[in-house]
């Protein structure tokens, strides 16, 4: 399609405003749902962690006031304190670290250790106790800052120092509640407590938080350290992500979200004595808007069935109101070419129809009125080429059937047979007047036979040349035009005392598609008025008078060879008639001497222009 076409434009200009309202809505309420859903989801997991953040802090305070129990246990409390070490006191030592490590079943280990006596009671599961004594407390164990109270993230089981292995205990990943028994009201250290806790007693909490395979869940302590995430190998190591970099601190919020790396990150701290714990609840931006996406992808399959229901109907619209008018443009292209008698159909009974109806309307009036006025002008151009060439025809063969009938009768040479032979090809050239456009290799032989009679008439004191590309000698041109202007050479600028005449006839293809003749001789010049008046002439060429040439054929003493009085502008009016207007004929004198005539006329093969 073409861009300046109706047909286009109409397409384009009702496709182009359909299509920016669809997308501009499609967006609109792409970016809105995204935004709703984000704004939601923020909503709903700030809530749900918050509930999170509590269910965990409220099991932490569970194990720390299950730690607390020693305080309220006075027989234990005082063995601590006076370090006896009996069977009785093992026994109530066994039976209250027992009562802490049965009261929660997440509870992994029991560790006790005596400042008085140096001794170290492991109580787990499954498991003799153990004790030693004479060893220093274990280090993670001894709290030397002034709160009694410490957590340490999660890290793998251990046996607190003890040497021998426990074969029923298994290690796996725990956190542990660390606390400095003191002697009240001073902060003095009768002992340590750790209470080791399994990672199981916040999987029921976390499932909760977080879809899983979906989403990520992550439970950091206040060095970055992993407490809890969805990934196990993960566990107890510092949390390298792109996104943590300590952004939740920096911002000194308890709660809160940002955005970052395609995810949307959601954030609560737990924040206790002993305790500062992060919750962060990562959320894939992809899986946060999958409800967003379904609906773009169902609204853009809408869109392609709508805009190829729009694009048909508009095709269908344009091609309905256009077609018409190309129907006409191809009756006008019709015309343009010649054709006159075209068919004209009705396209209809709207305004394109009237238009189709007032153009055949106007075709019948031209086929009446000016086609038959063109007709009649092509008849006259024909009957005005023809009286020319039954003007140019008797001159010659007058002179030339003297120059022969001299000859023989002086000479008495076998070279009268050559002679005859010229005569006869320009007889039947000249006299076959129905033939009115020639080749160039035709008119070129014409020449020639004529040059070969006047080199007998002026005893070969002359020379004649011709150079022609090959691909010139078989266009088109009007008989009889090459062989009046070479005549005018032995007419006007013939020089009988000189022995070097020249006659030279050249044809080339031009830049522009066209053909140049050049006839150009070595004889007289033509005088400078008589050459500005000549090319006045030939600038304003008139309408030929048939009667004046028909005048002209009666005087025939005034002739002396063929083709006088029929000039230069008489050659170019039937230049015209038969190439056009655009045929041009120049002439000026040659600066070594001589005339030069050049013809330009449209290069033209069997009616057809190359």
């Amino acid at each position: 399609m073409k861009w300046n076409s109706i047909r286009t434009k109409l397409i384009v200009f009702l496709l182009l405003p359909t299509l920016v309202c669809i997308l501009a809505t499609m967006f609109i309420s792409y970016s809105y749902t995204t935004k709703s859903l984000r704004t939601r989801a923020v909503d709903e997991n700030t809530n749900l962690l918050y509930q999170g953040s509590k269910n965990i802090s409220s099991f932490i305070q569970d194990v720390n006031r299950l730690s607390l129990t020693i305080y309220s246990d006075s027989d234990f409390y005082r063995q601590l304190e006076a370090g006896y070490d009996d069977m009785s006191a093992n026994i109530r030592i066994y039976s209250s670290l027992n009562y802490i490590l049965t009261s929660m079943p997440d509870i992994f280990q029991v560790y006790l250790y005596r400042v008085k006596d140096s001794k170290a009671t492991l109580l787990s599961h499954n498991a003799t106790p153990k004790r030693w004594q004479g060893i220093p407390p274990y280090s993670d164990s001894r709290i030397t800052d002034a709160y009694p109270l410490s957590i340490q993230s999660t890290h793998i089981s251990n046996t607190y120092g003890l040497n021998s292995p426990i074969p029923q205990l298994t290690a796996e990943p725990v956190f542990t509640l660390h606390r400095r028994i003191e002697r009240i009201p001073s902060t003095e250290a009768l002992g340590y407590l750790s209470i080791d806790v399994k990672l199981t007693a916040f999987t029921d909490i976390m499932n909760q938080l977080y879809e899983q395979d979906k989403e990520n869940i992550y439970l950091v302590d206040d060095s970055g350290t992993l407490v809890y995430s969805h990934d196990e190998a993960a566990l107890g190591k510092p949390l390298k992500a792109s996104w943590y970099d300590k952004p939740i601190a920096e911002k000194g919020l308890s709660q809160g979200y940002f955005e970052k790396d395609g995810a949307v990150f959601i954030y609560q701290k737990i924040e206790s004595p002993g305790l500062n714990w992060t919750l962060v609840k990562q959320i894939p931006v992809s899986y946060l808007f999958r409800e967003a996406k379904e609906a773009a992808r169902i609204n853009i399959l809408l869109l392609v069935l709508l805009m190829v229901m729009i694009i048909a109907l508009t095709i269908l619209i344009s091609f309905r109101i256009t077609a018409p008018i190309k129907q006409l443009t191809r009756y006008m292209n019709q015309v343009q070419t010649g054709n006159l008698e075209i068919d004209i159909r009705p396209a209809g009974k709207d305004e394109i129809g009237l238009v189709t109806e007032r153009f055949r309307s106007m075709m019948d009036t031209i086929n009446n009125l000016i086609l038959r006025e063109y007709r009649l002008e092509l008849s006259n151009k024909t009957n005005e080429l023809r009286a020319l060439q039954s003007q140019i025809n008797p001159h010659f063969l007058n002179n030339t059937l003297q120059i022969i009938g001299t000859l023989a009768l002086e000479l008495k040479v076998p070279q009268i047979y050559a002679l005859l032979s010229a005569l006869a090809k320009m007889m039947r050239y000249s006299m076959y007047n129905d033939e009115k456009i020639v080749t160039v290799q035709d008119e070129l032989d014409h020449v020639k036979a004529y040059v070969e009679l006047q080199k007998e008439r002026f005893e070969n004191k002359f020379t004649f040349r011709y150079d022609m590309e090959e691909s010139l000698l078989k266009a088109l041109m009007p008989k009889m035009i090459l062989q009046p202007i070479v005549e005018n050479y032995f007419k006007h600028g013939f020089n009988l005392a000189r022995t070097d005449g020249l006659i030279e006839i050249k044809a080339a293809r031009l830049a522009t598609g066209r053909m140049e003749i050049t006839v150009r001789n070595n004889g007289s010049s033509i005088p400078a008025a008589k050459l500005e008046a000549l090319r006045e002439e030939l600038q304003h060429p008139g309408r030929l008078d048939i009667d004046t040439l028909k005048e002209t054929d009666s005087n025939d003493s005034k002739r002396d060879a063929p083709g006088a009085r029929i000039g230069l502008p008489n050659v170019l009016a039937r230049l015209r008639l038969v190439c056009g207007d655009s045929a041009l004929l120049i002439v000026d004198n040659d600066k070594a001497g001589g005339v030069i005539v050049r013809l330009e006329i449209d290069i033209v093969v069997e009616s057809e222009t190359i």
